[in-house]
């Protein structure tokens, strides 16, 4: 895992020390939400290294900055609403923390990186003043058309003093999925700080470094992922701006997250007992080592073994494979792994953004939802397996034609 202790790629995000050891390189990728039209995918790609360092010093793990946020983010084409299940969970944070906290009228709720609106449209029919800050212009524009309010703009201390000056300080601010987007991390939390008021409270949801690690989670790793959070840094980063977390929920969400509570440091709230225990549990398990991350490629190249093997005995058995899905997630599986369409013939998704066009990399044409009944194939891939029970019951229907169901992450499995 090493890489000698001698060549720095770079430095750390958060504390700014030499980056010196690897946890996983798995390749080159393009960026991972790039889906291309017929003429782009006739054309050159660019292709980035997808290789993640841990930290030596606060034990961070990310990737080095290999192509800036606004070539991510400017057009996105990952649209929230899509996903029911996703649908329901925002609807269910909101009704949570409107209780929890007693949010009213009177009350200012930010969300950062808002996407389409699908969340905060909650807050706007309870009455609840809110703001969302989302950098991509088009998923914007369909939260606009929500009713849902959106500045177009990265978040950090600047945006955030200039939307306390206009607007006042935010009673709750959230982001779900977006603490691990950001590569100045520390801008971003900064800018929290700022816009929270005095007994305001914060919330992040992100992925959980030990669930990836855990259950082999490598396709989570991707460009627009700077960052990959354990519960122990987090409270580190928090405390580092003057913040500090006072409760932790552990959820079932991609494949495995944190919901994290936070406010000022000494603010209202009591520190509930579950801080302690995930972070006794991480320190137990060795998260402020670096041994404990030396083992994670032998990990990843077990999984791209297995899946190859099963997808060269299915098309060498005159067998047919359609991807459902086509999320960040999936491209790095099917770049890491080499997959194309000698092997997947074709994906699809409920997304008509991404209708007619191809998978970065692998060119692997997306066709709407309804080409999956008249292809027939004998298995399914689904690759945003997180989301496993929501689209094999969608699909129940396939076992009609005697479809099986595969998925690829935490390890192969195929599904009658």
């Amino acid at each position: 895992m090493s890489d000698a202790n001698t060549t720095s790629h770079g430095s750390c995000r958060f504390c700014d020390a030499p980056l010196l050891h690897t946890f996983v390189d798995l390749g080159m990728s393009p960026p991972c939400e790039s889906f291309l039209t017929t003429e782009q995918a006739a054309a050159g790609e660019m292709f980035y290294p997808l290789h993640a360092f841990v930290c030596d010093q606060c034990f961070l793990v990310q990737l080095v900055d290999y192509i800036p946020a606004g070539e991510i983010f400017d057009e996105y084409a990952y649209f929230s609403s899509f996903s029911t299940s996703w649908l329901k969970h925002a609807s269910d944070y909101c009704q949570m923390v409107t209780e929890r906290f007693e949010l009213v009228g009177d009350d200012f709720v930010v969300e950062l990186a808002s996407n389409d609106g699908y969340l905060l449209q909650n807050f706007v029919k309870a009455g609840v003043p809110c703001l969302g800050v989302e950098p991509s212009w088009n998923v914007a524009e369909a939260a606009k058309e929500k009713g849902v309010e959106s500045l177009v703009a990265f978040f950090g201390v600047e945006t955030a003093t200039q939307v306390r000056a206009e607007r006042g300080a935010a009673s709750l601010i959230l982001g779900n999925n977006v603490l691990a987007h950001v590569p100045d991390i520390n801008d971003f939390v900064g800018g929290a700080k700022v816009l929270l008021a005095d007994d305001g409270r914060i919330t992040y949801e992100f992925p959980h470094l030990m669930q990836l690690m855990d259950q082999g989670q490598y396709d989570t790793i991707y460009h627009e992922h700077f960052s990959y959070l354990s519960f122990s840094f987090v409270k580190r980063l928090l405390e580092k701006h003057g913040l500090e977390p006072f409760d932790v929920q552990e959820l079932t969400s991609h494949g495995g997250s944190l919901r994290v509570f936070a406010q000022h440091a000494a603010g209202p709230h009591a520190i509930e007992p579950a801080v302690a225990e995930l972070l006794g549990r991480e320190e137990a398990a060795g998260y402020g080592k670096l041994e404990t991350y030396t083992d994670f490629t032998a990990r990843c190249e077990k999984s791209k073994r297995d899946t190859l093997a099963f997808l060269v005995k299915a098309r060498e058995a005159g067998k047919t494979v359609v991807a459902y899905g086509a999320p960040g997630k999936g491209n790095t599986l099917l770049n890491y792994c080499g997959i194309r369409q000698d092997f997947i013939s074709f994906a699809v998704d409920r997304n008509p953004y991404k209708h007619g066009r191809f998978t970065p990399g692998t060119h692997i044409p997306i066709l709407p939802p309804e080409a999956l009944d008249e292809a027939k194939p004998d298995y399914i891939f689904i690759l945003p397996w997180n989301l496993k029970r929501e689209i094999v019951d969608q699909l129940a229907h396939a076992r009609a034609w005697g479809a099986k169901f595969v998925v690829p992450i935490p390890s192969l499995q195929v599904l009658d």
